[in-house]
């Protein structure tokens, strides 16, 4: 009796760990951004790489994820982290995890391999007698999908006979941690806008949900290299998923990034099935997916709902009007309720489930 209390127990702790890493009842595959560490240093195998894979998931999404697609980050989308990709999927494939449907989760460049991803795997799978992965929506959170301009900097710095101006130097090692050479550039040359617009563009079922940010990251050093407004490694037509590069003050023409309604400079139009949902404005590159709270967010879209996906912030909305306004009618915000005290992350996480 003792030992089938105690199976009964073991199955209960399985059953809980496995619902837990679960989000909306799908399992989720997670695909991580940009290793500066491995321009640098090459990892020498994929043993190495999976385990920078999992160092960068450690603050809030390691353990609410069933799967990995990890890549090196000195290496190109289309060449081996193509390779690296498939036999990570045909494990996934193996092992059942999208039978019932998965959620990809994203950060950065990951939103780049992602979108690869999505246009080749059924194919690749397919064709080597695999189940194709059924992957029914992507959570994209400071999506690098349209290119970052300091790629542009890093390359052209690459070719150059040293650095020629200091602005310029600074940004690019506080960057990627290294003085680019033409051999360390690896995702940077894909990373660069012109060439990131050209790779797997063509429209997809799968929904990109978009979380972007504007806050400062690397000490400021980085966002004047930027167009528009930015979360210190990526502008917001990136993040938005906008279909050109442009400056631009929030993924959407009616709210800014602080809640404010109000005209503002947005992108005229997103890629197919793109939708930004949540904004902040003092949220920088690496908040959206760590633990830090304290930030106030607002909402581009909400009350959505993709394949059992339900995307339903609580939200609120509220007037004020600046100590040094006398007259006319108050300033109408929009936020999420109660938001600053979770992690974008946490928030994401919480409300989706």
């Amino acid at each position: 009796m003792k030992s089938l209390k105690l199976m009964a127990l073991c199955l209960l702790v399985i059953a809980t760990g496995t619902a837990h890493a679960q989000l909306a009842g799908k399992n989720v595959i997670l695909v991580h951004g940009l290793q500066a560490d491995d321009l640098a240093d090459n990892p020498a195998n994929q043993q190495e790489i999976d385990q920078n894979g999992d160092a960068y998931w450690q603050a809030f999404w390691a353990s609410r994820a069933e799967a990995r697609i990890d890549w090196g980050s000195h290496e190109r989308v289309e060449g081996k982290t193509a390779q690296r990709a498939f036999q990570q999927m045909v494990e996934i494939s193996q092992q059942g995890l999208c039978n019932q449907g998965c959620i990809l989760v994203t950060h950065s460049t990951g939103d780049l391999v992602g979108r690869y991803i999505l246009a080749n795997q059924e194919r690749w799978l397919s064709n080597a007698g695999y189940q194709p992965l059924n992957i029914i929506t992507s959570l994209d959170f400071a999506g690098a999908g349209g290119g970052s301009e300091l790629a542009d900097l890093a390359v052209t710095a690459a070719y150059a006979d040293g650095f020629s101006d200091e602005a310029i130097k600074l940004a690019v090692t506080a960057y990627i941690g290294t003085e680019p050479t033409p051999d360390n550039l690896g995702v940077l040359r894909d990373l660069q806008p012109a060439v990131a617009r050209n790779l797997a563009i063509s429209p997809n079922n799968v929904p990109r949900l978009r979380f972007v940010g504007a806050g400062s990251d690397y000490y400021g050093l980085t966002g004047s290299f930027l167009p528009g407004e930015d979360d210190g490694v990526v502008a917001l037509h990136s993040t938005c998923g906008g279909t050109q590069v442009g400056s631009y003050e929030s993924c959407v023409s009616d709210v800014r990034l602080d809640g404010k309604r109000t005209s503002v400079d947005a992108p005229n139009a997103l890629y197919y099935n793109h939708y930004p949902i949540l904004m902040g404005e003092k949220v920088d590159h690496g908040q959206v997916i760590n633990t830090e709270s304290g930030n106030t967010l607002t909402y581009a879209n909400n009350g959505l709902s993709f394949s059992g996906v339900d995307v339903n912030f609580d939200t609120e909305t509220y007037q004020e009007r600046p100590w040094w306004k006398f007259w006319g009618s108050a300033d109408t915000y929009q936020v999420v309720s109660d938001s600053e005290q979770s992690s974008v992350s946490g928030l994401v996480y919480d409300t989706l489930n």
